[in-house]
């Protein structure tokens, strides 16, 4: 009868745990880092095997960061990997782009769309279906709340002027900035976007909350209304 294998199986100097003790958390590889996490291998594979496996079909040339977007159904497709575990990796996942934006968040400004585009590329990228969100501004131009105003195709129809500025009111934001995605990857804006844009953004001038860009996230790039004249370019208090 074959032993299971364990990480006690290991020497000491190649067991996680040990070697996080030991040297510290920076020490461990990808693969070591998440078989801290898995905790427990398969009969005929340990922690580490199961977790370098999960590495080699999930993390492909990005390594860890699958993690942020990698689906239950994925991670539960590999042996060694139960409901419970493929919760929690996609926990670990949301914590990671959660620090991340906020730590790039003081980054955003208002007049640098680039900042903007940068902040929303990797929640807006890979979604299979159009979503729409506003980010609001302070009057320090600074970004202070974000929002989703729809899911699905993105027209006039489906996201409310009245939802969108009675938010921006509830957060006293100064000015907005709307987002959305292309899943076919391409940002050029199409005559349906233009006309929804143009639509909120006399809007917001009738209620002084300026919408002053409106950026379209492809496949890692973007394109912004305003740095494509399609909107004026803003004149922004000093902040």
């Amino acid at each position: 009868m074959n032993k299971k294998k364990t990480m006690l199986s290991l020497p000491p100097s190649e067991r996680p745990y040990e070697k996080c003790l030991a040297h510290g958390p920076g020490a461990l590889s990808d693969a070591e880092l998440l078989a801290t996490i898995l905790r427990t291998g398969t009969r005929k594979q340990t922690a580490v095997e199961v977790a370098c496996e999960l590495l080699r079909q999930q993390g492909g040339r990005d390594g860890l960061s699958f993690l942020m977007n990698v689906s239950r159904q994925e991670l539960s497709s590999m042996h060694g990997i139960g409901p419970v575990k493929a919760v929690e990796l996609m926990a670990i996942g949301e914590l990671c782009r959660r620090i991340s934006r906020t730590s790039r968040r003081l980054t955003v400004r208002l007049h640098n769309p680039a900042s903007i585009a940068d902040y929303f590329m990797e929640d807006l990228c890979y979604l299979p279906r159009e979503e729409m969100r506003v980010a609001m501004f302070n009057t320090k131009n600074l970004l202070q709340h974000s929002m989703t105003l729809s899911v699905g195709t993105v027209n006039a129809s489906l996201v409310s002027p009245r939802e969108l500025f009675l938010e921006a009111l509830r957060h006293r934001a100064v000015y907005l900035v709307l987002l959305h995605n292309h899943p076919s990857g391409d940002p050029k804006p199409s005559d349906a976007d233009i006309r929804l844009t143009d639509r909120l953004a006399k809007s917001g001038e009738l209620l002084n909350i300026p919408v002053l860009d409106h950026i379209i996230i492809g496949d890692h790039c973007y394109a912004s209304f305003r740095e494509m004249g399609l909107m004026e370019a803003p004149n922004l208090t000093p902040g």
